[in-house]
């Protein structure tokens, strides 16, 4: 099924080489890729081990309970399993909440009717999951290996494939565009309205494109579906065979898997009391059995939803893909191959960011995590997974928010702030030791930070400092600014300068988006401001939703001709600034 994110957008793996303000510098190789062609492997331990921020990281598990309350009328999920970690080390992983607690829903009242407490079951660590949607990673996946062995091409196309695919008008669908939502299927179907199998496929051969194919992004689950249907032909082998043989038994996940048996469902998670209407199946408490009715109707296995597993599982295909394919001595794909995966092949529409398979740049549900390099997914039922290759860091969380009822959650709140809190709690380290000014990762705000009153004489007076930035793109700027006795402040324009690479302009005198989570040299021209009294402030706002990691300034500087007249390592010029929202932050 497809998440419920109406009225929002869906939102390279590289080596790490350099680290710098609390990033790791991408190059050319996945972060974490051994050279030796082994992969690290996972461990638990603290957040110093892990180089996270302890206290942020416990304010994650904090604010994940608050959603175990009203939010704003009912809880968005019964409970939750929260994985995170950096590098090899996983830093919290942690149950909250009930895994199994309603038995019903009632629709008159709008309230659940809940088990008694002796039957009620607490999420655990190893709770299993319905992934929904995140099954669209493994699928995806699955067709990259076929793709690195050339049983696949990116462009070739599906009916070459499938030949029943072509009617309809889709006979020039690619592979690539089922990868990456562009073929123009609309987002769903009902195939559980057909009676039999050959039925449901003939509703998909007879589906034509809502859109000309490649001429834009619209999220299927068909794609993905599709896409199966074109793996067990060129395989001759069922999806759930193919994900045992190729992902699962070769990395050691033992616990995901299509169709979990019986004495499983003790340790899985509950859904929704499926009924009409606001279900396609009247089906009543669904637990130990896939939620979405499409891969219900399909046996279970299907290539877009019906794949469980735990939080331990999801981590470990974390660490292997950030690892550049390997985990321990498995390797399941290239690190060419990874590379794809977290590669932007929608550069044509803007917002909808998207690899082989994974949703790149996504703030509705990565929150301050997501980057242009971030990869990641959601599920219907409350699941997501977050890989910041970045920082190396990456972030799961598994959730039954249809429990009891779908209609009771909405939005992604519970996400973005578990990506909120793990970015925080990965250190940004100022740029000349100590402490920078931070100007915090607030929503709806406007933070200033404001230099002394001064008048420069020289028409070569200038500003330096240090810069660092991860803001919402387009919604979230700094600015640099000036007193202006008719305008009261004007943008001031700037240059910026990063490790190894060549200066750029910013004439509007502000910056969004992302740094690339590195320090940069500002210098800013006052020539305009000469002879007359000025005050320079860096303005920092937010939007309503989503905060990136945010902007820290260091080394504040004015120099005049040859003096320098201001200069924030000076006690008493440092004492001369005005801040509101900004603080200092040795992190």
């Amino acid at each position: 099924m497809t998440e419920d994110v109406r009225g929002f957008s869906r939102r390279r793996l590289a080596g790490a080489a350099l680290g710098l303000g609390g990033a790791l510098v991408a190059g050319s190789r996945p972060a974490g890729a051994e050279a030796a062609g082994r992969g690290r492997t996972l461990r638990h331990g603290s957040a110093e081990q892990a180089g996270l921020l302890p206290g942020h990281l416990r304010r994650l598990v904090d604010e994940a309970r608050t959603f175990l309350g009203p939010s704003p009328d009912h809880p968005w999920y019964a409970g939750a399993v929260l994985l995170a970690g950096r590098g090899a080390t996983v830093a919290l992983h942690e149950p909250i909440g009930d895994a199994v607690r309603y038995a019903a829903y009632d629709e008159k009242s709008d309230t659940a009717v809940e088990f008694p407490p002796g039957q009620r079951i607490a999420a655990a660590r190893d709770t299993v999951y319905d992934l929904a949607s995140l099954s669209k990673l493994f699928t995806s996946l699955l067709a990259v290996q076929q793709i690195e062995r050339g049983a696949l091409g990116l462009d070739r196309t599906v009916a070459s494939c499938l030949p029943e695919f072509a009617a309809a008008g889709k006979q020039n669908v690619t592979v690539r565009q089922l990868l990456t939502h562009t073929s123009g299927f609309r987002p769903w179907i009902p195939l559980y309205g057909a009676p039999t199998r050959e039925q449901k496929l003939k509703l998909i051969w007879n589906e034509a494109p809502a859109t000309p194919p490649g001429s834009a992004y619209l999220y299927s689950d068909l794609n993905l579906i599709s896409l199966q249907l074109v793996l067990e032909r060129i395989t001759g082998r069922p999806l759930d065979a193919l994900l045992h043989d190729e992902i699962t038994a070769p990395l050691g996940m033992h616990r995901t898997r299509y169709n979990p048996p019986a004495s499983w469902k003790p340790e899985i998670a509950a859904t929704e009391d499926a009924r009409r209407p606001w279900s396609g199946l009247d089906r009543g408490l669904v637990w130990g059995e896939v939620h979405d009715e499409n891969a219900y109707c399909l046996g279970g296995v299907a290539g877009h939803a019906g794949v469980f597993s735990c939080a331990w599982d999801l981590a470990v295909l974390a660490r292997t893909l950030l690892n550049g394919g390997a985990y321990g001595r498995a390797r399941i794909l290239s690190p060419a191959s990874v590379e794809l995966l977290f590669t932007d092949f929608n550069s044509a529409f803007p917002g909808h960011e998207h690899g082989l398979g994974f949703e790149l740049y996504q703030h509705w549900y990565m929150g301050a995590l997501a980057t242009p390099r971030s990869a990641g997914h959601t599920g219907f039922t409350g699941t997501s997974i977050v890989l910041d290759p970045s920082t190396d860091t990456f972030l799961i969380v598994l959730a039954n928010s249809v429990h009891p009822v779908r209609g009771w959650r909405s939005g992604s709140a519970p996400r973005v702030a578990a990506g909120d809190a793990l970015a925080r709690a990965v250190a940004v380290r100022p740029a000349h030791g100590g402490t920078a000014w931070f100007a915090g990762m607030e929503r709806a705000t406007s933070a200033t930070l404001t230099l002394p009153e001064l008048t420069v004489a020289s028409r070569r007076a200038r500003l330096d400092c240090s810069l660092w930035w991860d803001t919402e793109p387009g919604v979230g700027t700094v600015t640099l600014e000036a007193s202006d006795p008719e305008a009261g402040w004007r943008a001031v324009p700037f240059t910026t300068v990063r490790a190894e690479a060549g200066p750029v302009e910013h004439p509007a005198g502000s910056v969004s988006g992302w740094s690339g989570r590195v320090w940069h040299r500002v210098t800013a021209d006052l020539a305009a401001c000469c002879g007359r009294p000025v005050r320079l402030r860096w303005r920092y706002t937010t939007g309503p939703r989503y905060v990136g990691r945010g902007v820290y300034a260091d080394g504040l500087r004015i120099v005049d001709g040859e003096r320098t007249v201001f200069d924030e390592t000076r006690p008493d010029d440092a004492a001369l600034i005005e801040t509101s929202g900004w603080s200092r932050s040795a992190d």
